[in-house]
């Protein structure tokens, strides 16, 4: 599993918890959550960015055993993916947004470069 926080869930739980946010973040290109969350959404999306630019089946299934929805695979491998052939890494921005209301919990907006 990437990171060590545990995002006050058990391992089931925050499993799917980035599974999912890393597919709403790949289907919408940008996403708010809190910042702890964000941080660890970020190299998972990162890793299936990568997958997506190196192409191939064997690399499509294991986006697809991720990702929880095919159209946004498909989405990740013919028009995310493609558009960062150039780029080497960092292809998401975590900028602070500030406290929630409620809790004041730090929040943070994750997004596509």
């Amino acid at each position: 599993m990437f990171g060590t926080r545990k995002l006050g869930k058990t391992s089931a739980q925050r499993k799917a918890l980035l599974r999912q946010q890393v597919t709403d973040l790949l289907e919408h290109g940008k996403l708010e959550t809190t910042f702890t969350r964000a941080k660890e959404v970020q190299p998972v999306v990162e890793k299936m960015i990568t997958l997506g630019k190196k192409g191939g089946l064997a690399n499509y299934r294991r986006a697809l055993a991720y990702i929880t929805k095919e159209d946004v695979a498909n989405k990740l491998f013919k028009d995310v993916a493609p558009g960062y052939a150039e780029r080497n890494g960092g292809y998401t921005r975590v900028t602070r947004t500030g406290p929630r209301r409620g809790d004041a919990a730090e929040m943070a907006v994750i997004e596509l470069v």
